[in-house]
């Protein structure tokens, strides 16, 4: 049976699903809606009807569309969906159309290998798309490994993944976890050299969730050894805060779930910091600690956090939004050039389009997965095909003259699948807005840090 009649009967099976029940399962097929479509070309229709007459390409995705990380991994489904819509308006990808492939691994490790094991074994997945998280993304990555496929990871950074000399795994954000603590650092640095944080702060708190991510960017600000899973090795790395000054004075992990804010923030503000980085696992954590911080009246200087640059967070927190610092992979003026069906196609582009289609603007979550699908329509047109081998050669090729180029920026990646000269982009949340603090030497619109933060309301 060819995998375009597997694709037939799976989608005859959810339709009947659906019409005895009402309601559809947790698994979705889906193209972009042709009513959102916008209008093509003459050159794209006609390649569009000759994709048509093709088997399909058929991409898959297990993301966490409820549970603790249902908020971002909605969001990472709608970019996979848009980006996906976008190769279609374009005309298909070598001739193929490019059908979306969608299951909820409801935020649990087991429920994602098993998707993606269905995906290549019953759907005849040509290409995987990853999921979000660290804690998802490790056992995922090996079930891919076993099955010769290439796993593009969008958010899955801690180091230990990067560590199992696995050759079929390339990240699209800016570095490893543990690498992340540099830039908010690097920050306060510039920000004390032009006086605008005077004097230097001198204390931090440091909390995060019992988390792969969150764990792995405390790990990285305080140093110690990182497990290489499958041995009794380690690697011993050196934390960013050693040498600046700035002493420890709290550090507490969370357990996840979590409920008991209202005491972590007492225990925060007993301790006096005058700063507090927050590494959560997800926007609902960091909104939770904000609203038990201002419920004890606890107001440090500044206040970073991991996750907060989405929508949800501004909508939930509302004013109380207001100053806090979050480290980006991605920003709205940082108008990057990428490409996609082999034309420029840059960030702007995807602002535009995507508000076009979905009725609201994209934020950072959307951006990563649409520069993921971008990079691996990339690899199937650099390879001629959908042979996982030869794709992953062909990414593993990539250089700084010759990268895979999206609206994150260009991306090429070392023999660990981590990617060469990147960094993260600062933004604070200033009057209701997300701007862009640091650095200041790469793109137009660079506004100063707020500093101190104003006061909870």
């Amino acid at each position: 049976m060819s995998r375009f009649s597997k694709l037939l009967i799976l989608l005859a099976t959810i339709a009947l699903v659906a019409a005895a029940c009402g309601t559809s399962d947790d698994t979705t097929t889906t193209t972009a809606p042709a009513a959102q479509a916008t209008t093509t070309t003459a050159a794209a229709q006609e390649t569009t009807t000759t994709a048509e007459a093709m088997e399909p390409f058929i991409f898959a995705a297990s993301l966490p569309l409820t549970g603790d990380f249902a908020i971002p991994g909605q969001k990472h489904s709608d970019g996979y969906e848009f980006c996906v819509f976008e190769i279609n308006r374009l005309g298909g990808l070598l001739g193929h159309e490019v059908v979306y492939v969608i299951d909820d691994n409801q935020s649990a490790p087991e429920q994602a290998v098993a998707q993606v094991q269905r995906h290549i074994d019953v759907d005849g997945a040509d290409v995987l798309l990853g999921t979000f998280s660290s804690l998802l993304t490790f056992p995922a990555t090996t079930e891919a490994l076993n099955a010769g496929m290439v796993y593009p990871v969008p958010s899955g950074g801690a180091l230990r993944i990067w560590l199992r000399g696995y050759d079929n795994i390339f990240y699209f954000q800016q570095n490893a976890a543990e690498e992340i603590g540099f830039s908010p650092l690097a920050m306060i640095d510039y920000y004390v050299d032009q006086g605008i944080i005077d004097p230097a702060p001198t204390s931090v708190a440091l909390v995060n969730a019992d988390d792969f991510f969150a764990g792995a960017i405390i790990k990285g600000l305080v140093g110690g050894e990182v497990p290489i899973p499958g041995t009794d090795d380690v690697v011993a790395i050196d934390g960013f805060l050693d040498g600046t000054g700035i002493e420890v004075v709290f550090q507490e992990e969370w357990p996840v779930p979590f409920t008991d804010w209202l005491t972590l923030a007492n225990s925060i503000k007993g301790s006096g910091a005058e700063m507090v980085f927050a590494a959560t696992a997800s926007p609902d954590e960091a909104i939770s600690l904000v609203n038990a911080m201002a419920t004890v009246d606890y107001n440090p200087k500044l206040l970073w956090m991991s996750q907060g640059a989405q929508t949800e967070f501004l909508d939930t927190l509302g004013a109380n939004a207001n100053d806090i610092t979050v480290h980006g992979s991605w920003h709205p003026l940082a108008n990057w050039t990428g490409t996609l069906a082999g034309e420029p196609y840059t960030n702007q582009d995807f602002i535009d389009n995507f508000t076009a289609w979905s009725g609201r603007a994209p934020d950072e979550d959307e951006a990563i997965p649409f520069a993921l699908c971008q990079g691996m329509e990339q690899a199937v047109i650099g390879t001629g095909g959908t042979d996982n081998a030869a794709m992953a050669v062909w990414l593993h090729d990539r250089t700084a003259s010759d990268p895979v180029k999206t609206v994150l920026g260009d991306f090429y990646w070392d023999e660990r699948g981590l990617p060469i000269d990147r960094s993260l982009i600062m933004t604070q949340w200033q009057d209701d807005v997300l701007e862009f603090v640091f650095p200041i030497d790469e793109f137009p619109g660079v506004v100063d840090l707020v500093y101190p933060k104003s006061d909870f309301e």
